[in-house]
């Protein structure tokens, strides 16, 4: 009906499926599907991260995707892993003054999620008020080369509590607190918030005591990464006056990092996810306080940015993570096609005009062929043959449909078919001819 051939049609259903085959792959490549599984470090056993990060496991499986713990040594460790091309952990958790941007290349801050209190626990009868109360004692403070160790080093340091004045011992997370119920250590040095396993054991344990620091806001000076905190009177316990007056605390900025690659939708889950574990009030923060775009350390990765500036956008509001893929696809299939249907459009005319400007010079080429061969041989010894070629090529040229602004071409196009049919019939009357008839 159409006038396509079986061969014509199975072409351009060839060629279809090819087009829609690139076009496929092309969208796979730059539009690639979210993964199915992500890796984060959740530091030590115990932790503050191994408690938040379970919160982010629970809110990924809702959105399908499969969020994987991986425990680590330490801050330093985790940094090190972030940064490792055949490490597959893509997110973490992190304190400030471990690394940088500059020190870890490849690395981005989604920003701050809150500040990680430091905490000193001791067990004694005495109550100690000065830092310099734990020279002589047993601490502990973390592995070597642990951020919660610098940190313990550094401010302690201070104090002139160090490894010649003081026994420190690697016990951290769980292990501290089990080292602190058998006598092992005196004191313990730890990072937190209240409700992490560790910190939450040694609040509510009767026999252990917080030692304050009284010379917070000093510290903060001397370490402008520190923040003041106060813990006030009763906030854990009221009931039991746990703890029993305001204690003075000092805190570090922590921050979510991934690196460069984690594809843009786990980002963007991952900054929901920030904002739903992070987002309320607690003891040391207000409503809506955490997270934010602030890290002095790392930069903030771009999307991070306009998340917090402008929210999550309306697929993200609106389509389930697998859908917002596909959307984004069919998107960037619509937006190519308009965007080549521009120039298309514009030189549509130009070419459909051409195509049948084409039709037309094949058919005059094909008469002046056949006009060529009568000059050439007078008397032609292929009169049936030519009769025959003039009847082909005004039948298919009587079946070319044009429109109406190539009528004039084809109707000037019929007229020299009709010159060169009365040639040949003018060379088949020749005197010559009939004679040798």
């Amino acid at each position: 009906m159409l006038g396509y051939n079986r061969w014509q049609l199975l072409k351009g259903l060839a060629a279809s499926f090819c087009i829609l085959g690139i076009v496929s792959l092309a969208l796979i490549y730059f539009i690639p599907a979210p993964p199915s599984k992500v890796v984060m470090a959740t530091g030590v056993k115990g932790s503050s991260f191994e408690y938040f990060s379970k919160q982010y496991r629970e809110i990924f499986a809702r959105y399908n995707i499969e969020l994987e713990l991986r425990e680590t040594a330490g801050a330093v460790e985790t940094v090190k892993l972030l940064q490792d091309p055949k490490s597959d952990i893509q997110i973490a958790l992190m304190i400030g003054g471990v690394s940088d941007g500059k020190h870890a290349p490849g690395l981005l801050s989604l920003g701050t999620v809150y500040i990680n209190p430091f905490w000193i626990f001791y067990s004694s009868n005495e109550p100690f008020e000065r830092l310099s109360q734990l020279i002589g004692k047993r601490i502990a403070v973390g592995p070597v080369g642990s951020r919660g160790r610098t940190a313990a080093e550094q401010i302690l340091g201070k104090a002139g509590v160090n490894s010649e004045s003081a026994t420190l011992l690697p016990f951290i997370g769980s292990a501290a607190v089990e080292a602190m119920n058998d006598g092992k250590v005196d004191a313990v040095w730890i990072g937190g918030t209240p409700d992490s396993p560790a910190v939450h054991s040694f609040l509510h344990n009767a026999n252990v005591r917080i030692l304050g620091f009284q010379t917070a806001e000093a510290l903060t000076r001397l370490f402008p990464e520190l923040a003041r905190l106060v813990l006030p009177q009763g906030v854990i316990d009221i009931y039991q006056n746990i703890p029993p007056n305001d204690v003075p605390l000092i805190g570090t900025p922590t921050k979510v990092l991934v690196r460069s690659d984690l594809h843009p939708e786990i980002v963007q889950l991952l900054l929901q996810t920030m904002v739903e574990a992070h987002s309320g009030a607690n003891i040391f923060q207000r409503a809506g306080e955490f997270p934010n775009s602030t890290d002095v350390e790392y930069p903030v990765a771009p999307a991070a940015i306009d998340f917090y500036k402008n929210g999550p956008s309306f697929m993200q509001r609106h389509l389930p993570l697998w859908l917002s893929v596909h959307a984004q696809r069919a998107i960037a299939v619509l937006v190519t096609a308009v965007a080549l249907s521009f120039p298309m459009f514009r030189f549509l005319p130009t070419a459909y005009n051409w195509i049948n400007r084409r039709r037309l010079f094949y058919w005059y080429a094909q008469l002046k062929k056949l006009e060529a061969s009568f000059d050439t041989s007078p008397v032609n010894q292929h009169l049936v043959k030519a009769q025959a070629e003039i009847e082909r090529i005004e039948d298919a040229v009587s079946h070319i449909h044009f429109p109406l602004t190539f009528s004039d071409q084809l109707y000037n196009l019929r007229s020299h078919i009709e010159i060169v049919r009365r040639k040949i019939t003018s060379q088949g009357n020749a005197p010559g001819r009939v004679a040798a008839e």
